[in-house]
């Protein structure tokens, strides 16, 4: 038997009678997805964001900054935006609680919809910091539905990729809660009716450094089960129940799976999402290639008229100087004419003389 093994016994034969559980989730989760997470030392986001010039770190997540200078955080939301990963093992081990009924509530600090990609219900889920859900104008409120935003975003010609509210010109943005911001409602009304009925409470890949995230798990009753998932202690995890596992959260939902005769579930689970992304890859690579080709197109078509435009600007030019030449012609022929009456008329008048003088 594995330590993993070990430390979870006691905490598998409480799910095994029923026991419903609760999760409370950071960016470390989704890691394996190969999403960044905020804090970690040279790998965290905050860390790689020396190309954006930033004047502090946490800038880019600041209301006051986003206010003025957009552009920083639409740079980071294009590497961040939902639909480019693939949820994790530890994503789907939440959706088989769900599918099992024995989920809870998931309190998650991500920003990167993993958890309804992996297929839980809304109604088991408080995203503390938001999300990249829904998006509104962060003057008039007003929404503007995720693919309007992703056009905006796209088309970079276009006041820089930033989306504008049609209604009043105001910066729109996702409902990513942004420092300066405050917290969803439905985080404090939700936590007041499951922080005494929490019976067992998954906390994984989080600093818990976040206030009042942060301050969540310790606010669980003494009879709850308590375990934390996570690279490095964080917390006060030392009551007689809890259980610390300093590994990755992938390797401990494996385990867990695997005591509690899920894995095949798990397994079906993350292939048919595989199948479904790389679908969704494909069509997402068709529509990309079909876009370039289109621009190409256009792009060809626009050398094709300028051409037109060169011949039809030439051929003008050729005329204009056929007329030129032909008045040049026409303006000799009539001084000829001219100079040949002079020529007579002098002819003429020498005769005439000729006539006097004898």
């Amino acid at each position: 038997m594995s330590e993993i093994e070990k430390l979870l016994a006691p905490v598998v034969e409480e799910i095994k009678k029923g026991k419903h559980v609760t999760f409370f989730n950071g960016a470390g989760i989704s890691t394996s997805a190969g999403i960044p997470d905020f804090r970690s030392p040279k790998t965290g986001l905050y860390d790689n964001l020396a190309k954006l010039n930033l004047p502090f770190a946490e800038a880019v997540f600041d209301i006051d900054y986003f206010r003025d200078s957009p552009e920083a955080f639409y740079t980071v939301a294009e590497e961040l935006f939902p639909g480019n990963f693939l949820p994790t093992k530890y994503h789907f081990l939440i959706k088989l609680f769900q599918d099992k009924k024995q989920l809870r509530r998931v309190y998650t600090q991500n920003i990167d919809t993993l958890e309804r990609i992996s297929g839980v219900d809304e109604e088991h889920l408080i995203e503390a910091h938001g999300s990249f859900a829904k998006n509104h104008c962060i003057e008039c409120s007003k929404e503007m539905p995720t693919e309007e935003l992703k056009k905006h975003m796209l088309n970079k010609h276009i006041n820089n990729g930033i989306p504008l509210c049609p209604s009043c010109k105001g910066y729109v943005k996702p409902d990513i809660v942004f420092f300066g911001e405050g917290l969803p409602e439905a985080l404090f009304e939700t936590w007041d009716k499951d922080q005494d009925e929490v019976e067992v409470a998954f906390v994984a890949g989080t600093s818990l450094s976040v206030y009042p995230f942060s301050s969540l798990p310790s606010e669980l009753d003494h009879h709850c089960h308590r375990v934390l998932v996570n690279k490095e202690a964080v917390g006060s995890f030392k009551r007689k129940k809890d259980v610390v596992l300093l590994h990755d959260c992938d390797e401990v939902a494996t385990t867990l799976c695997e005591m509690l005769g899920w894995s095949s579930d798990l397994e079906a689970l993350l292939e048919e999402a595989k199948t479904q992304f790389a679908k969704k890859a494909q069509l997402a690579k068709k529509a990309q290639l079909a876009k370039k080709a289109q621009l190409a197109k256009k792009a060809q078509l626009a050398k094709k008229d300028d051409k037109d435009d060169e011949k039809e600007e030439g051929e003008e030019e050729q005329n204009k100087e056929g007329e030129e030449e032909e008045e040049v012609n026409t303006d000799t022929d009539k001084e000829d004419k001219r100079q040949a009456i002079v020529d007579s008329l002098e002819e003429a008048i020498s005769k005439l003389d000729i006539k006097d003088r004898y």
